[in-house]
């Protein structure tokens, strides 16, 4: 009732649906004028011929003979009769049939559709509405950060070029809006001075003008705006951005921090006040074969080993689980303990060669500018060389070549980086290095989040995402000190301390067995212990630092709501 009740206020408050409504209703006055006279005319004629029948009969007969239904079952006699006939058969062929739907179309069914399709697709927001982020882009991008937005409850929209591109978005369960991006009055309807923040996923010049045109509606909203190249990181500063990210870059220093390379070993991905969250591979590191609790890292290093990733998949810890080079660890601790940890698993087995990068763009270049600076050795392989200057690390050729490949070193590299921004592509290469080199450690790109298990399927030890660094970027910066995304679905939240778990032990708690979280610092007045005794005693007005996937935070929050609050 309340859509039908917005449509007829559309159409009576729009000046051209109220035109076409006006066409429409002439039109029907003169159809009715015509049906009166023919009414009317039918009793002279009848008249005529000796035959009487009542009025009712006779809007009978005109509307029958009109729309050619013809019963039959009263006709004349006299050909004026019959010709008279015929002139109402032809008027109601061009009046009813022709004419009626023509104009019931194109003055009253287009405009309703039309009011339908902006109801579904709006180009203003309702007044008062606050706290909503503002997504510009035309790529997958932008709808996984929308579909992050909704699963952590932040109301947003996504800013669209055309009715068409909106609707066909809409149905698929995204909230959208209509306009310009280029056009102030565009955000101002969007309501951007109560958003909470402004995001542009274009390119580099149009997010420039993005970002410029939203400074001329609003001053102080918080914009955050992708950059390709170096150089745009400035303009889009200059033009009012808040803060300017570049993805691709972020994306390759990501994979060159996870390599085996040089004895490297775990690679924080995360921090928390003092708590820090660190990947280490178990592949060629002294834990391969042995169990965590063979291990005893928390007794011998202080780490807690929060959660095990396997080919994509994220499962709790299980003391008695032996470890394979296939897991890779995520570890809860001080840095001081981390690179204690390092030293305790040590490496066996090292390849000495060089890492090998397939794919020299803008994550490829990024990533070996990072291993540079980490001092380790590394190959670009590049079918275009002209798209990477340093022709001492250049490999030119096709990736998919074994030539290639080798003369890149790919049977002595410790790690392969595949980079390239096309996922298909990506499964190639990585099923190939796998079937060359069982024991290489292969980290790769994926530009879609629906790939990663699929490129886990396929061989990777370690999938990195762009739309889900996107999305973690953003949702960290709008949740400051409450979330922190860390990788593909795996966060850091802070949650008050439940009431009915005050008094009981960590152990006690049966947070772990019940959600799928896990308890990594807890924090008091006395300040934040990371990986508390799990003994200790929870208090009221204690705080719980978790660590677990979307899921288990959904669990955690379903068993005590009153954290929550």
């Amino acid at each position: 009732m309340k859509f039908l009740a917005a449509q007829i206020t559309y159409l009576l408050q729009d000046r051209t649906a109220r035109r076409n409504i006006g066409f429409l209703l002439k039109f029907v006055l003169l159809l009715v004028g015509v049906i009166a006279l023919y009414s009317v005319l039918f009793h002279f004629i009848m008249e005529q011929e000796g035959q009487a029948h009542s009025w009712i009969t006779g809007v009978y007969w005109t509307l029958t003979v009109m729309s050619t239904l013809g019963f039959g079952d009263i006709t004349f006699s006299g050909d004026l009769g019959r010709v008279f006939s015929i002139v109402v058969l032809m008027s109601g062929i061009i009046f009813l049939l022709v004419m009626l739907p023509f104009t019931f179309i194109q003055f009253f069914y287009a405009p309703w559709l039309e009011a339908q399709n902006k109801a579904l697709a709006p180009r203003e927001l309702p007044p008062g509405t606050h706290g909503h982020v503002i997504i510009i882009g035309p790529d997958s991008t932008a709808l996984n950060l929308a579909q992050r937005l909704r699963q952590y409850g932040h109301e947003h929209v996504l800013l669209c070029p055309d009715a068409q591109t909106a609707l066909a978005l809409h149905d698929q369960g995204y909230s959208v809006a209509v306009g310009d991006h280029d056009d102030s009055q565009t955000y101002r309807k969007l309501r951007v001075e109560g958003a909470a923040m402004v995001v542009a996923l274009d390119s580099d010049v149009r997010n420039t003008s993005i970002t410029f045109t939203v400074r001329e509606a609003c001053a102080a909203v918080p914009i955050v705006a992708k950059a390709d190249q170096e150089e745009s990181v400035d303009i889009l500063t200059l033009a009012g951005s808040t803060h300017v990210f570049q993805f691709t870059r972020m994306l390759g220093q990501t994979l060159a921090r996870r390599t085996l390379g040089a004895n490297m070993r775990s690679g924080i991905i995360g921090r928390f006040d003092e708590l820090m969250v660190a990947e280490t591979p178990v592949m060629r590191s002294n834990l391969v074969g042995r169990t965590l609790r063979q291990c005893g890292l928390r007794e011998a290093v202080g780490v807690n080993v929060v959660g095990v990733w396997e080919r994509g998949r994220f499962t709790l810890p299980d003391p008695d689980l032996p470890l394979t080079g296939a897991m890779v660890l995520v570890l809860a601790g001080t840095l001081g303990q981390i690179e204690t940890f390092d030293s305790f698993a040590g490496v066996t087995s090292t390849k000495d060669g060089p890492v090998v990068i397939l794919g020299g763009g803008r994550v490829g270049q990024a990533a070996a500018e990072q291993l540079h600076r980490l001092g380790l050795a590394y190959r670009v392989v590049e079918k275009k060389p002209r798209q990477t200057g340093d022709g001492e690390h250049l490999v030119a050729g096709n990736a998919a070549d074994l030539d290639v490949l080798e003369r890149a070193g790919i049977r002595e590299a410790p790690s392969v980086f595949i980079t390239t921004h096309d996922d298909d592509m990506n499964t190639y290469l990585t099923i190939y290095c796998r079937r060359l080199r069982p024991d290489i450690q292969i980290i790769s790109r994926a530009t879609l989040d629906r790939n990663i298990g699929i490129l886990h399927s396929a061989g990777a030890d370690l999938v990195i995402s762009h739309a889900s660094l996107v999305a973690n970027t953003v949702v960290n910066l709008l949740s400051p000190g409450k979330v922190l995304m860390l990788t593909e679905g795996l966060n850091i939240f802070r949650m008050p301390l439940p009431p009915q778990l005050e008094g009981t032990t960590l152990m006690g708690s049966d947070i772990r067995a019940a959600t799928g979280c896990s308890v990594v610092a807890v924090g008091s007045a006395q300040g934040l212990e990371i990986n508390p005794d799990p003994a200790r005693v929870l208090a009221a007005g204690d705080e719980l630092i978790l660590i677990g996937t979307s899921a288990s935070e959904r669990r955690f929050l379903d068993r005590f709501p009153q954290a929550a609050g």
